[in-house]
């Protein structure tokens, strides 16, 4: 009978102190943190990692050239890169890139992608909002229907003025 006095003091000296801890908590002034509605002018962490994108110009051309690097460097396969084999005027194949899938619901955010893409065509945007029913929506494709890989302009050697002896560097005896 006083083991069960005891444990019934104990216990309740225990809730007492739990109760004490809630109510001070419960007066003090609340520090709720709202969600960002300054999403337009918030400044982000230079390393912040929100989404990943391929930039297209105005003539819906992107830089990727489909070497499939940045898929070899991803560490749990979340980047797709889907080539296809096209033929040129001249005759030649060439690969180009059918489809770059990128599957944000496995990414770890890791940034290797885009440090080793040798034409940094990808880079990450500060979209951080990426709530979802469904975990098929976060499969994307980046780049855009129809797009294509912006041409490198080539300078003919030709079309560059020829010098004449006597102009231009100086001979080195």
């Amino acid at each position: 009978m006083i083991n069960y006095i005891k444990d019934l003091v104990s216990g309740s000296w225990a809730l007492l102190k739990g109760m004490r801890i809630t109510m001070i908590n419960f007066w003090r002034p609340k520090v709720t943190e709202q969600y960002p509605e300054n999403r337009g002018t918030k400044v982000w962490a230079e390393r912040f990692r929100g989404e990943l994108v391929m930039g297209h110009n105005a003539q819906n051309e992107h830089k990727c050239t489909g070497c499939g690097i940045c898929q070899m460097n991803c560490p749990n396969h979340t980047i797709k890169v889907i080539t296809r084999q096209e033929t040129t005027e001249e005759g030649k194949t060439k690969k180009v890139l059918d489809k770059y899938m990128y599957d944000l619901g496995s990414c770890t955010f890791c940034g290797l992608c885009t440090q080793v893409c040798p034409q940094k065509a990808i880079s990450w945007e500060n979209n951080f909002e990426h709530a979802v029913f469904t975990r098929s929506k976060l499969e994307k494709q980046l780049n855009r229907p129809g797009s294509k890989v912006v041409e490198k302009k080539v300078v003919a050697s030709a079309a560059a003025p020829k010098k004449e002896e006597g102009e231009g560097d100086k001979k080195v005896q």
